[in-house]
């Protein structure tokens, strides 16, 4: 064989290469495992869920908005940072929010770690990484203790900044573009003068789902809006095998992505029903039903092709759910350090792309933390002794007891 027939069929190899892996079907990726949680830990998921209904509510009441897309999850992360820095009745309230009640302070640091060590690994087929940050003014005395949990549990890179600097707003920004695969390139607009800590949670997904919709199936079609007006949207189209369910209120469509590790479940209310009505009967308890009682039916599935970004200041939701003192002059958050401490600002952006591949979305939620020259003031209490009492007279350096009485009754004396 002469030296150009052989140049001419190597130039040939690579192109039959690329055609034949073309023409092969994808493969399907082998159903994911369940991830293991240990006795105790589902709990503290089913915690998280119910927050997540909570929060969608009020962010809806708070912002006034057409559409809202949270991430739930990331708001959890960043404030369960924040709680390992609270005390008293300011921890109990950010633990009543975040329905942490029932389980100990090891067992919630687990769960997050958990949470952000196997959600990214489950489905290799999905991308999704949850990364952490601690951003503290240079010179700030932080508790060692405090920056050592966010780092063991919450994997945070801390840092030290000098807020004073222009850059440093650019600074904590980057870090949230790079994490968002610069989906969220800005949540930070300003570093007040007071502040001295922000405690960053980013969240970043891609998922491709497991039965993708045609483009050639895509057609323009009307979608009416809750107003009743009538816009022209690019309608996805699919028939196919789901997990759907039916109800008094709505349809239910369980959509997996990957490997079926995670998944979109579309709630689509029935004619004369909103999302309203939905939303005020929607528990974890029903949600819980709804989920339990889906089966595999063939459906024609019509999904429009959408794309949102949203800013959120979570101030006013998170204090209607009961979480005032963290905001207020007398919060207590003397874990993080001897400074009177304060939440300022618990930032929130979000986006989310819909198309016929699949989902990618991201989440950045930015908990701003401040001085504040208020002295903690407790409330004054009330020791009214108007019903019978014990007492003890004692020797206080032994604590020997030197007499010990009940008084059932007192006469005028």
């Amino acid at each position: 064989m002469t030296m150009k027939r052989l140049l001419l069929l190597f130039s040939i190899f690579p192109v039959l290469i690329c055609c034949t892996t073309q023409n092969e079907p994808i493969p399907v990726p082998e159903d994911a495992k369940p991830i293991a949680l240990r006795i105790g830990l589902e709990k503290r998921v089913a915690q998280d869920n119910e927050f997540a209904f909570d929060l969608l509510k009020k962010t809806i009441t708070s912002s006034g908005e057409t559409n809202v897309f949270i991430s739930p999850l990331s708001v959890s992360i960043a404030l369960g940072m924040v709680w390992n820095g609270a005390n008293g009745q300011t921890k109990t309230e950010m633990e009543t929010v975040l329905k942490m009640s029932g389980i100990s302070v090891a067992d919630i640091n687990d769960y997050y770690q958990i949470m952000q060590s196997t959600l990214p690994t489950i489905d290799p087929t999905t991308k999704l990484n949850i990364a952490n940050s601690l951003w503290y003014k240079t010179g700030f005395p932080v508790k060692q203790d405090f920056l050592k949990i966010n780092t063991d549990y919450f994997n945070a890179y801390v840092k030290d900044l000098d807020f004073s600097k222009a850059w440093a707003v650019d600074t904590i920004n980057n870090w949230c573009a790079k994490k968002t695969n610069n989906l969220i390139k800005d949540p930070l607009d300003q570093i007040p003068p007071d502040a001295v800590m922000y405690l960053v949670n980013a969240i970043y997904f891609k998922g491709i789902w497991r039965k993708h919709f045609e483009a050639k199936n895509t057609k323009e079609m009307d979608f009416t809006g809750e107003s009743g007006n009538l816009t022209k949207v690019n309608m996805m189209y699919q028939k196919d095998t789901f997990a759907y369910a039916v109800d008094t209120c709505a349809q239910y469509l369980d959509m997996p992505y990957g490997n079926k590790a995670f998944s979109m479940t579309v709630i689509l209310p029935d004619d004369g029903k909103t999302t309203n009505d939905i939303l005020n009967s929607l528990t974890l308890d029903n949600w819980n039903s709804r989920l339990q009682n889906m089966s595999s039916k063939e459906v024609e599935v019509y999904m429009p092709r959408f794309k949102n970004k949203n800013k959120f200041l979570l101030n006013d939701p998170l204090q209607s759910l009961g979480m005032n003192l963290a905001f207020s002059d007398y919060a207590d958050f003397t874990n993080i350090a001897d400074a009177r401490l304060k939440i300022s600002r618990v930032l929130h952006d979000t986006y989310i792309e819909v198309t016929e591949e699949g989902t990618e979305a991201a989440a950045v939620t930015v908990v701003e933390v401040m001085t504040t020259s208020m002295p903690i003031i407790l409330p004054t209490p009330v020791f009214k002794v108007n019903k019978p009492f014990l007492f003890v007279i004692r020797e206080k350096s032994t604590g020997v007891i030197l007499f010990i009485g009940k008084m059932g009754s007192v006469d005028k004396f």
